[in-house]
């Protein structure tokens, strides 16, 4: 039986019939899956599903509404962009209606469901793609993110959700939720299947890098955690003290913050003005709907009552929003990230249906500021808690500053213990780095790496130079060794290859002490990159060192 056909058998067997709205027929998806693990694509032979927010031409794009239903004629830009890549997909997957909800309750075509515990959510907005990746459906998915929905049901359903920095991955061809701060976000069940995916449609974006967009989060990062988390149950605090326990193990400093100002912020996306920018996506098709439209009534209620919102409330908002980026900044400063729990908690579909605001509103805690202050995201899996309900997956999200994607990444990394050594998604997309060869006292380990590490450089593996080097020890305050051509009597000389952020490259240069300098040197592959030298008079003054000379570890 071909991977397809299992796949297919296996979600008429569990008879989740709520995951998909439109699931293609088995034999394109065979089709085109077989074309598809032939070619040599960066995302051939993967399979993946998409929110139904999300166009793919000739599938229905619903929003979880049949009364607004439409046929696109071309794909997304996200969707193109991983088609071009190889990556095959198998359907368009259920959502709360019109991306507005964190539960995965709010669709006319059935509340999706936990993937092991069917009487509790599965989180939202984008509940079908999460739980689609948690049962096998799919390698990974497409999902959208305002105010949570790529983290929320990725925490509840023990997988991967990436959440980039706004306007990073292109929302042409998506049904806007609160236009401006909509992302495209992908589930998946690791880290390095959401780095392949990310690494592709990152370069559908809009939105530049910062030229010192850092490419890893440093050897040893300043962590932030809040100073408090009231509304966490024992058990569940007790998870997230055990992951900033591993977050110190791993040489991480941990900074206690002060969280309130992301919070205010959280609190202006639904009890705000800001609400309003829902309005402006479909509020007039929801005035004019007719009870056959399907309406959700949660969802109809809240956008219908930012009608009347006056713009100066608006335009008071997104000044206060303003101020508190600017304090989210101070927040953040000095550290590499912040670390939170991605939920409070995970409730059932009961507790939903008495209070579907209140839940609602509860689920957002730690999730709702993030696009508004324009922050980056990446939410994992960190182990299980016992609750009334049995067990339920715990998970915890990174954040960091705008174009500080690659850093949250880093960390993610780090802590759930699946090192990415070929690099983080930024730089295919886009982040501008160079190549830096490195000897002596700048290695992994020695005395000088911190200057590398600190200006966000990634270590790209060790090298080897052309037999035509020479190591001679400088007279500087340390001793360092240093590197000099010599094609008569030199050697092949081992170092390592760095990443270096191309505005950090300059700045390294500028403080660089003499008599070092910058030059390019030849690899024993023939690739000349720049790298660390020394001037001929130094090295002429200098004591030799052996071949083999590599300092200890």
């Amino acid at each position: 039986m071909s991977r397809v056909s299992e796949i297919y058998r296996k979600i008429e067997a569990d008879g989740r019939d709520e995951v998909f709205i439109a699931l293609r027929p088995e034999a394109d998806v065979e089709t085109d899956y077989t074309a598809s693990a032939a070619g040599d694509g960066p995302l051939a032979g993967m399979i993946v599903a998409v929110k139904d927010n999300i166009d793919v031409a000739g599938l229905p794009t619903t929003a979880a509404c049949p009364g607004y239903s439409y046929v696109p004629q071309r794909d997304s830009a996200a969707v193109a962009a991983l088609r071009a890549a190889g990556a095959v997909v198998i359907g368009k997957t259920n959502l709360d209606q019109f991306a507005t909800g964190l539960v995965g309750t709010r669709s006319p075509y059935g509340a999706v469901r936990d993937s092991r515990r069917p009487d509790y959510i599965s989180g939202g907005s984008s509940s079908g793609s999460a739980v689609a990746v948690a049962l096998g459906y799919a390698d990974a998915a497409l999902g959208t993110d305002t105010a949570g929905s790529g983290r929320v049901p990725a925490a509840l359903q023990g997988i991967v959700g990436i959440k980039p920095t706004v306007d990073a991955v292109s929302t042409a061809g998506v049904v806007p939720a609160c236009a401006g701060y909509d992302c495209v976000t992908v589930f998946a069940g690791d880290l390095g299947t959401a780095n392949r995916m990310m690494s592709v449609l990152g370069t559908t974006g809009g939105r530049a890098w910062p030229v010192d967009a850092p490419l890893a989060a440093g050897d040893a990062p300043v962590l932030a955690v809040p100073d408090g988390l009231a509304g966490l149950s024992p058990a569940w605090r007790d998870a997230f003290d055990a992951t900033v326990a591993r977050a110190e193990s791993l040489g991480m400093t941990v900074k206690s913050v002060s969280i309130a100002p992301l919070q205010e912020a959280a609190r202006l996306l639904y009890d705000g003005a800001l609400v309003a920018l829902r309005y402006a996506a479909v509020g007039d098709f929801i005035d004019g709907a007719s009870d056959a439209a399907g309406l959700d009534p949660t969802v109809a209620s809240i956008i219908a009552a930012a009608k009347d919102i006056p713009a100066h409330a608006l335009a008071a908002d997104q000044r206060r929003l303003t101020e508190l980026a600017a304090e989210a900044t101070d927040v953040l400063d000095g550290c590499a990230g912040l670390l939170l729990p991605t939920v409070p908690r995970h409730p059932s579909i009961a507790e939903v249906a008495a209070d579907p605001v209140g839940v609602n509103s509860e689920l957002g805690t730690f999730t709702n500021f993030c696009n508004l202050l324009d922050f980056c995201a990446v939410a994992f899996p960190a182990g299980t808690v016992d609750d009334p309900g049995g067990t339920a997956q715990f998970g915890v999200t990174v954040f960091g500053r705008a174009g500080h994607d690659a850093a949250a990444m880093d960390i993610a990394a780090a802590l759930a213990g699946e090192p990415i050594v070929s690099g983080y998604w930024p730089e295919s997309a886009g982040v501008q780095s160079i190549p830096l060869a490195v000897f002596g006292a700048h290695l992994r380990g020695q005395p000088l790496e911190w200057q590398l590490a600190d200006r966000g450089a990634r270590w790209s593996g060790t090298i080897s130079t052309a037999p035509a080097y020479r190591l001679v020890e400088l007279a500087t305050t340390p001793p360092k060794p240093g590197l000099l051509r010599d094609s008569a009597a030199g050697s092949a000389i081992r170092g390592e290859v760095w990443r270096v952020p191309a505005a950090a490259l300059g700045d390294f240069l500028a403080e660089l002490p003499s008599p070092m300098t910058l030059g390019s040197v030849e690899l024993s592959t023939g690739e000349w990159i720049p790298g660390f030298v020394c001037d001929l008079g130094a090295a002429q003054a200098g004591r030799p060192l052996t071949v083999d000379y590599w300092p200890d570890r």
